[in-house]
């Protein structure tokens, strides 16, 4: 009956965010100690921050800065220049006692520099790339920059919505703070940044003079670029870059004079900033209000992201919104320039070299590994900007391909250093395996085994950084080119060293990779088996047949096509061939790539694992019968250890025992007879792949093989399916909220997407039906992306707008057009005659059948009849467009007639909706077919399509390091080290910050991990301030809109009413209830319980009246969802009855508890606790109504005596609780549970605030309206 938010949420929260990895293998207690002291002495280092005084060639002249000795020398001057009083400089070098420092040495490698020590910053003469750089930052420093229309990211990325979700919550009072509508549907606009005023204007332009670049002479004499810089006032200004500085020169528009300029317009200074106050007066008032203006946003809100791609909206505001503002900047035009140089060279780099010189850094100390793990995570970083870049002109055909004679397909590319090649089966590598769809999926899971490997790190492997990118439905796959790999061969001679080297036809065994790829598999648990050739010939391979390793011509060695590091799932597979020998075409699975995924391999680990030590411990038990009872006690217990805790169990035991037994042979005993090294554990992943054993012997170890393969995928059947939807019926793993949430959960645990039809079949039960709506929901969307991508592969892009409104039309529109027509601009058809225009004969019946037909297919489920019109429109929109990158314009979308129409939202001076403009423009380009299309509304127009963003997979690793400080501090807190904990856990978080940057998706995890670790340990502001990271970081990288973020949300809304601010965390609450509308819809099971801390938050704020609409809604949820008669539902019954109480609705409180009482006397029983606190209560309610009446009826009688008639129910409502406490006072010493009862009196004593909240009669009966009248 806990009242206390904090318990009831914390655990619906935290599993979702907190990655819980697959538990080790073997790893002795002695490793877990060397972690823990390896981020001790990162945290003593870490502790170590001392101060430094800059000295400055101007004002101030003086600065100070805290640095830490493990700091990189670039990083302390980055942190000097984002200081204000140092914004000017950017080109210059740091002296310490006379000597130059070199900025890419550590802080602690400067010869005698420590506390206190002085440090002066020399500006050095320019060259072009740093008066280039520089101009870039100064543009961008005083927001001259404008908008920047970017390939890659999209519309608005990177938004967050916190400022102004928090700002919500100022200046309200109880009545407001609790007022929501429950039952209004999914607001779009939720998701869009509100408009807020322009930013200051402090200069008008700053760009390229059109003089620019120097002549040869004037190159010679140090002049670098010329500028042409507009001021407030209107003046223009010609200023030449040198080497020494900035100076006014006198050319004008018409005439070259690149020479200073004579006083007293003739200003000149080292730095463009400073210039700029000279030469206009308003320059210094205006960057104050600047830098004033963006100090109000959360700098987290703010800061540009640099090592991860931002989270494009799906749903964007209109281009006339502000928040769209396309504004004139000529420079814009010329940041190519400016960024790279005039060749282009600055930004071209050697991706593969860089990426494989990494890894060769030394990872001996800890700050080599921090130095280095950040090093790999930036590259990542840039690499997987650059190769989506690079995608997409693929993709948009503006990159000329290698081999341009070729199909389509197998067409080739290289840009930026990158390779580029598409996922489709050009050339009929995977013919035998599914053709394009096999190649498809084999890119996928390439991705992820690079991404496994790369997180193995093991010396003397290489592999080439992959990025998979999918836009407009084609898949490409962007590489590093691997030195060699295009190399001509000799006749006879493999590219190829290790692994199949054409199809399987062709095996190559060079023994060089056998001890790497050794390591390799065994982290991997593959089995060393052999595969034969063509010929019979056979190879024993310690990798799948289909992994390849090639000698680059670099010298090291590769690993490629890493996507069959586990077995195939065989019994998918047998099941999938008896139906496609009667109808082939239209139920077969697409492609043989089933295979299993590596968490499921570690699931089998850990089960085999668990019955061999059951297995050792019997037989141990048997022999050791002649030993003494004490051991043979403690192995007795340990008999039927549980999943991994046998692990754990077993490793204690082989350590503590010779400490803690006196009896040092029985020790030794135990652990030479348990040796974890006996147990082998490895799966043949080249089984069922058309292998031919030769001998008899062969044949027989083959089929051992193929029957543990068999084993793993009957045990992902018939036991891990199954034990995920039970643990999500019994709420032991948090609900899913959309597919993304869902598909991480199933990923986790080792299923696979495609048992989604599995997963249905199991899910019975009020509370497993939603499991089965998100399931359906989950399998349309990604039928409903194949069928898309169909469409969209060849599609020029221009017609892709057409193609996507239309296919959405026949999808979700057709409850307002029931016949839409595909709205083609008939000017674009002629400009591409040769255009596949499939999509137009597209009606909703045959856009049906095909996603009928590819759940079936794919999933192995036959959709209802009716499917069409039982889905949640909006959130199966949402999924489409998360699923092909799609950004609408934000709007009311009308699903059916009844729908009003569409409204823009966020629009200008109440501009409706955009169709007007589109037809103008339409009817002014002559195209018949749109004006005669306007008649007959529907619910997407191409012009709703504002932008389509790829999809990007990346390979990238996790820092080992910064998880290794998390675990060593957790590990510690829990063994009651609290000190060494928290010195850890802060450790782990300048780590992650250190190594991923601030602005990254896993740096998010760890602030909303370590942020509840904090709450635990009653550090409540810190667990405030590291949550609220958490939401913005989250916003930023994941969306405004994902599950995390939403998490997160309620998190942070918890902390903060732990800290005492109750109104602010309902504003959190109330946007995560918004953004559940969106993201789920209505009723979703989590919601509950975050309905019911809304209302306990409320009761904390005095405002009963409006707590008890909150608890009433909580209860109306959890009958719909788990049923009228179940124990949570009486459990809220139970919190209801007492916030009915505390709002003097006696007699409602005593039908609510009996109701309680009677559910758990049937669920539980007479006996249980439960049962009979409720009864107590019971029996104290029923007592205080009786009193409460007699009250009444006394108090009435006294009224007409003294002839005053007022309804009784007055007293009720009124602030009578004075009253009431004194009669609720009276039973409360008889009761056997009077502790409670005292709480409610305590609470109701002493309470003025209730007044306040029952002052507005509207709304106080607004909200008890809406909560009866809920639709069941």
């Amino acid at each position: 009956m806990a009242q206390d938010p904090k318990s009831v949420a914390q655990p619906s929260g935290q599993e979702a965010d907190v990655p819980v990895d697959p538990p080790e293998t073997v790893k002795d207690e002695a490793s877990a100690q060397a972690e823990e002291d390896a981020g001790e002495d990162a945290g003593e280092i870490a502790d170590a921050l001392f101060p430094l005084t800059i000295h400055l060639p101007r004002e101030p002249n003086k600065i100070h800065v805290m640095v830490s000795p493990q700091e990189q020398v670039h990083e302390l001057r980055q942190s000097i220049i984002e200081l204000p009083a140092a914004f000017q400089y950017s080109c210059f070098h740091l002296e310490h006692a006379g000597e130059r420092i070199n900025d890419f040495v550590q802080v602690s490698d400067v010869k005698g520099l420590g506390p206190e020590a002085e440090i002066r910053l020399v500006e050095d003469p320019y060259n072009e790339k740093e008066a280039r750089i520089h101009v870039i930052r100064i543009r961008d420093l005083v927001g001259a920059a404008g908008d920047r229309t970017d390939t890659l990211h999209g519309v608005l990325p990177g938004i967050s919505l916190f400022d102004a979700v928090t700002a919500s919550a100022k200046d309200t009072d109880n009545v407001q703070a609790s007022a929501y509508e429950f039952d209004a549907p999914a607001n779009p606009s939720t998701l869009i940044p509100k408009a807020e005023e322009p930013a200051p204007k402090t200069i008008k332009s700053i760009s390229l003079s059109p003089w620019h670049p120097p002549p040869y002479h004037f190159r010679q004499k140090g002049h670098l670029l010329y500028l042409l810089v507009t001021t407030n006032e209107g003046e223009q200004h010609q200023i030449t870059s040198h080497i020494g500085g900035f100076y006014v020169n006198k050319s004008s528009n018409s005439k070259f004079d690149p020479s200073p300029r004579a006083a007293p317009k003739g200003h000149s200074a080292h730095s463009l900033l400073t210039l700029l106050s000279q030469i206009s007066p308003s320059f210094e008032q205006s960057f104050e209000q600047l830098l004033q203006y963006n100090n109000v946003k959360d700098p987290l809100a703010t800061f540009q992201m640099t090592n991860a791609i931002p989270a494009a909206p799906w749903l964007v505001p209109p281009q006339s919104s502000p928040l769209c503002a396309h504004s004139s900047d000529i420079t814009r035009t010329q940041e190519g320039y400016l960024i790279a140089g005039v060749d282009n060279t600055d930004t071209l780099r050697d991706w593969n070299e860089e990426f494989q010189s990494a890894r060769e850094l030394p990872k001996e100390t800890i700050q080599d590994r921090v130095f280095r793990e950040r090093f790999i995570s930036k590259l990542f970083a840039d690499y997987s900007d650059a190769a989506a870049r690079g995608a997409i002109l693929v993709a948009r055909g503006e990159v000329t391909p290698l081999n341009p004679t070729e199909g389509r397909d197998a067409q080739i590319f290289v840009y930026n250093n990158v390779f580029f090649s598409f996922g489709a089966d050009g050339v009929g590598t995977f013919t035998s395996e599914g053709g394009d769809d096999a190649a498809r999926v084999a890119t996928g899971k390439d991705v992820n085994g690079v991404r496994t490997v790369n997180q193995l790190d093991i010396d003397g492997l290489y592999t080439p950084a992959t990025v998979v990118v999918d836009y407009l439905g084609k898949r490409i796959v962007g590489q590093t080119v691997v030195p060699g790999i295009f190399k001509q061969r000799d006749p006879g001679e493999n590219s190829i060293e290790y692994g199949a080297v054409e199809g399987k036809e062709i095996v190559a065994a060079d023994e060089r990779f056998a001890p790497t790829f050794e390591k390799l598999s065994k982290a991997l648990r593959v089995k060393k088996h052999p595969v034969w050739d063509k010929d019979g010939k056979r190879f024993d391979l310690e990798a799948s047949v289909e992994t390849k390793g090639l000698m680059g011509t670099d010298g090291r060695k590769y690993v490629l096509d890493l996507y069959r590091i586990t077995p195939l799932d065989v019994l998918w597979l047998e099941e999938n061939s008896t139906a496609a020998e009667s109808e082939k075409n239209d139920l077969e699975y697409p492609h043989r790539m089933t295979v299993l995924r590596p968490e499921l391999v570690e699931l089998v680990r850990n089960q085999k694992w668990t019955e061999w030590v059951n297995k050792e411990l019997a037989r141990l038990k048997k022999q050791s019968k002649t030993q003494d009872d004490q051991t043979a006690d403690k192995e007795n217990e340990d008999a039927v250890p549980a999943d991994e805790k046998a692990t754990r169990e077993e490793k204690a035991e082989g350590s503590e025992e010779p400490k803690d037994a006196k009896e040092e042979g029985a020790a030794t005993e135990v652990e030479d007879r348990i040796d974890a090294s006996e147990f082998h554990f490895a799966l043949n992943p080249d089984v069922f792949s058309g292998q031919v054993p030769q001998t008899d012997a062969e044949k027989e170890e083959l089929a051992a093989d193929e029957q543990d393969v068999r084993g793993a995928c009957k045990y992902l059947r018939e036991s891990v399916i199954p034990e995920f939807v039970n643990d999500i019926k019994a709420s032991d793993l948090p609900f899913p909220m959309d597919g993304q949430s869902l598909t991480k959960m199933m990923h986790k645990r080792g299923i696979n997407i495609r048992y989604l039809g599995k997963i249905v079949s199991l899910c019975e039960g009020p509370r497993l039906l939603r499991l089965r709506d998100l399931c359906l929901q989950e399998m349309i969307s990604r039928a409903f992306k194949h069928a898309a991508g169909k469409y969209l592969r060849y599609l020029p892009i221009p017609l892709s707008s057409a193609c996507i409104a239309h296919l959405l039309n026949c999808l979700l529109g057709t409850g307002l057009n029931s016949k839409p027509t595909a709205d083609v601009d008939e000017f674009l058809k002629t400009l591409y005659p040769d255009a596949d225009l499939a999509f137009v004969s597209v009606a909703p019946e045959s856009l049906r059948k095909e996603v009928e037909a590819q759940v079936a297919r794919r999933f192995k489920f036959t959709l209802e009849s009716d499917w069409f019109n039982n889905f949640k429109h909006l959130q199966l929109l949402r999924e489409v467009a998360l699923k092909l990158g799609l950004q609408l314009e934000a709007k009311t979308f009308a699903f059916t007639s009844d729908s009003a129409a569409p409204t823009i939202i966020n629009g200008i001076n109440g501009h409706g909706n955009g169709e007007g403009k589109k037809k103008k423009k339409k009817a002014r380009e002559g195209s018949p077919s749109s004006i005669a299309s306007t008649g007959t509304p529907t619910t997407f127009t191409p012009d709703d399509i504002v932008n389509v963003v790829p999809i990007v997979k990346d390979s990238a690793p996790k820092s080992a390091i910064s998880d290794e400080a998390l675990e060593g501090g957790r590990h510690s807190i829990i063994q009651n080290n609290r000190k060494i904990g928290q010195e850890l856990l802060l450790e782990s978080l300048t780590l992650h910050e250190q190594i991923y940057g601030i602005l990254h998706a896993e740096v998010a995890r760890a602030y909303s991990t370590l942020a509840q670790i904090y709450y635990q340990l009653e550090e409540k502001d810190a667990a405030v301030d590291l949550a609220r990271k958490a939401v913005i970081v989250s916003e930023r990288t994941l969306g405004v809109d994902s599950a995390e973020t939403l998490l997160y949300y309620l998190n942070l809304g918890l902390y903060v009413h732990g800290s005492g601010d109750s109104k602010t965390a309902l504003a959190y609450v109330k946007h995560a209830l918004d953004l559940w509308k969106v993201i789920y819809g209505p009723d979703h099971p989590d919601s509950i319980t975050t309905l019911n801390n809304a209302a306990v938050m409320l009761q904390h704020m005095q405002a009963y009246h409006e707590s008890r609409v909150w608890f009433e809604q909580a209860l109306a949820v959890c009958e719909r969802v788990m049923g009228k008669q179940s124990l949570p539902a009486a459990s809220l019954l139970f919190q209801l009855a007492q916030a009915l109480a505390l709002d003097n609705e006696s007699k409602a409180a005593l039908g609510k508890m009996r109701e309680c009482y009677n559910i758990f006397l049937h669920q539980l029983g007479p006996e249980n606790n439960n049962t009979k606190e409720a009864e107590t209560w019971l029996e104290q309610l029923t007592q205080n109504a009786v009193a409460i009446a007699k009250r009444d009826k006394d108090a009435q009688a006294r009224r007409l005596r003294a002839g005053i008639k007022f309804p009784a129910r007055n007293v009720a409502l009124g602030g009578g609780a004075a009253a009431q406490s004194a009669t609720l006072s009276k039973p409360s010493s008889d009761g056997p549970d009077a502790r409670s009862i005292d709480d409610l009196i305590k609470f109701i004593e002493g309470n003025t605030a209730q007044k306040k909240s029952t002052k507005k009669r509207a709304g106080r009966t607004a909200p008890k309206t809406r909560v009866g009248g809920v639709p069941s």
